[in-house]
């Protein structure tokens, strides 16, 4: 019987390393062919009722955690979280995850990642949407409605390529009336000057949505926006922010956008205050009504900032909740 304790582990661990260190060959087999340095596609298809829906992964983003990530515990605690959840130590990983919705009439992308501008900055790590599109098989001129919900750069700026021009440029644009409302307002602007991140978010929306006005549709909350997609006030992350339920027949799944950041921080903790929501009281309000009812319902839920492919469910667990990753289904 073989022993696989650690002491043997590392022994083997040294005599491979040894054996590099003086030129002799271990005892194992060479690739033949060469490492391909590239990731898979990232995509994945489910259906709800007759709808078929995509997963599309653009990325995450890997980055030291601000003293303020988590803006009312202390940073010690929030690195802790990190750390149990075996991000790198002193770092927090960030996924972005735009849907699309196949609803049989019309073509619906749900958010638009961060944008191939910054795709080459980020060295590959952001701004893979239009790719990974392209290897699902779409063509970003058959979009019909580019549905947001909310107007943060890591949702909008994805609308446009890198040489301005609009990476879906048969797709109306639609954006929750309140945001639009907020963001769009020089009073707001000019309030917003003392504080660096609000000040960019204003002059993101002001950049990204320059001359579109025409293109722009307001939706209201509780409507239905596109077939089978109904708008629901999630507000808090942003005045204006969005999730949907999307229903075919008897199916029926929930979009939470942003109702929390990665969940292995603020849904295990939905009373932590991420560090980018406008109203950190109502976004913990928000949360706790969302998961309520999610788990009540025992809905499908699909965040955006959720680990690929970011389809699961929520349970309540005493006064917080857990996510339960759906099993990567083969067949659709």
């Amino acid at each position: 019987m073989t022993d696989l304790n650690r002491r043997h582990l590392l022994a083997g661990a040294a005599a491979i390393g040894a054996a590099a260190a003086t030129g002799l060959r271990p005892t194992i087999a060479n690739a033949s062919v060469p490492q391909s340095g590239a990731q898979a596609p990232g995509f994945y298809r489910y259906k709800v009722g007759s709808f078929e829906c995509t997963s599309i992964n653009d990325g995450a983003r890997t980055f030291p955690m601000p003293d303020k990530f988590v803006v009312n515990v202390p940073k010690e605690e929030a690195a802790a979280a990190g750390e149990a959840a075996y991000m790198p130590k002193g770092m927090v990983t960030v996924p972005f995850n735009p849907q699309l919705i196949n609803t049989g009439s019309r073509l619906v992308l749900i958010d638009t990642g961060n944008g191939v501008a910054n795709l080459e900055p980020s060295k590959g790590a952001v701004g893979r949407t239009l790719q990974n599109l392209q290897a699902a098989g779409v063509d970003p001129k058959s979009i019909d409605v580019v549905l947001l919900s909310h107007l943060h750069p890591d949702h909008t700026n994805g609308i446009r390529l890198a040489d301005g021009a609009l990476a879906f440029p048969n797709a109306e644009i639609m954006v929750p009336g309140k945001d639009w409302e907020f963001w769009t307002s020089e009073d707001n602007a000019a309030k917003a000057e003392s504080n660096a991140m609000m000040k960019n978010y204003f002059a993101n929306v002001k950049k990204t949505f320059a001359g579109l006005e025409s293109k722009v549709t307001k939706y209201e909350w509780g409507k239905e926006v596109a077939p089978g997609i109904t708008s629901i006030a999630t507000p808090g992350h942003t005045p204006g922010h969005t999730s949907f339920a999307v229903a075919s027949g008897d199916a029926r799944v929930l979009i939470q956008s942003d109702v929390t950041n990665i969940p292995e921080f603020f849904l295990r903790n939905p009373d932590w205050h991420v560090m980018f929501d406008a109203d950190a009281a109502m976004a913990q309000q928000t949360r706790h009504k969302f998961y309520d009812m999610a788990a009540a319902e025992k809905a499908t839920v699909i965040g955006f900032h959720f680990t690929f492919p970011s389809v699961g469910h929520v349970e309540k667990d005493g006064a917080k909740y857990r996510l339960i990753p759906s099993a990567w289904n083969p067949t659709i």
